[in-house]
């Protein structure tokens, strides 16, 4: 089953949100990276509880709104629906894709972690996901024992694969290049992103990546 297109190009700069409490600090932050140009957010807070996922999500949320950036939610469908977010992001434990696509309707963005499987990306595409992502690509400090998701992975899904590929895991302005160049439309970054102490600058210079990858 394949959904209908969704209003946004998920490419460029993917950015993860970090584990962390202060709300306040969260927004600042992530409009931080929007300013800079982060083209998508991922809500993805491994340590909140319900209360304070949906109070963050929610915060986020009006952020992405005023700027026309989608706030995908990790993992909770139940989160995404009940705030009205642009979509969902789920993993292999997570959940049958159709399912899920007929949970959340066909306006929303569904994406899937495939890791380094490139027999669940077509699974994934076929049950009507909007984008796959795959990862680890480098070592990663958020999952340091997940599986490597070589390079060869994303030039394969650029004539089998017809929605975007995501990168994930360790990367940096390094690293991002190689990915890029290997056929990865975004890259989903998560500590070279919020541990710079320029974020705007940090996002402006991945993003520029992308820029300069077409030229």
């Amino acid at each position: 089953m394949q959904s209908k297109p969704n209003p946004y190009d998920i490419s460029g700069l993917y950015a993860i949100t970090p584990d962390l409490a202060d709300t306040g600090q969260l927004c600042a932050m992530v409009h931080a990276a929007i300013t800079g140009g982060a083209s998508v957010i991922q809500y993805r807070n491994k340590t909140a509880d319900a209360i304070l996922r949906i109070t963050q999500a929610r915060a986020l949320l009006r952020i992405c709104k005023d700027n026309s950036t989608p706030l995908i939610i990790n993992d909770h469908v139940k989160l995404c629906l009940t705030i009205d977010a642009d979509g969902v992001h789920v993993g292999a434990t997570d959940g049958d894709l159709t399912a899920i696509r007929e949970r959340i309707g066909a306006d929303k963005i569904l994406g899937a972690s495939c890791y380094n499987r490139f027999e669940l990306a077509l699974q994934a595409e076929a049950q009507g996901a909007d984008y796959v992502a795959f990862g680890a690509c480098f070592s990663s400090e958020t999952k340091p024992h997940a599986p490597k998701a070589e390079l060869a992975l994303f030039t394969q899904a650029q004539s089998s694969i017809k929605v975007p590929v995501v990168a994930i895991g360790g990367i940096t302005l390094e690293n991002a290049g190689s990915l890029i160049a290997a056929g990865a439309d975004a890259t989903a970054v998560i500590n070279a992103l919020w541990n710079s102490p320029d974020i705007i600058g940090t996002a402006q210079q991945f993003s520029n990546l992308f820029k300069h990858s077409f030229i």
